[in-house]
């Protein structure tokens, strides 16, 4: 799979997960203490590669693991 859709998936996991917990942007990135535009770019698949402490700050605030936040 090219890095572009890879991106693109781990934003679209991210932004289902977090609708699905009824969080808003703002409060994951509160919660993760990262950038509101953080969390935007990467839902948006305009961020180039996110950390994998940025992911991993991520799915702490969505109460998964990090596994389960790749699939």
């Amino acid at each position: 799979m090219d890095t572009q859709k890879e991106q693109s998936k781990i934003g679209t996991r991210i932004k289902e997960l977090r609708l699905k917990k009824g969080l808003s942007q703002d409060l994951v990135s509160k919660k993760a203490n990262l950038s509101f535009q953080t969390i935007s770019k990467i839902e948006s698949g305009t961020t180039p590669n996110p950390t994998i402490d940025t992911v991993r700050k991520i799915a702490n605030v969505l109460d998964i693991s990090l596994d389960e936040l790749m699939k």
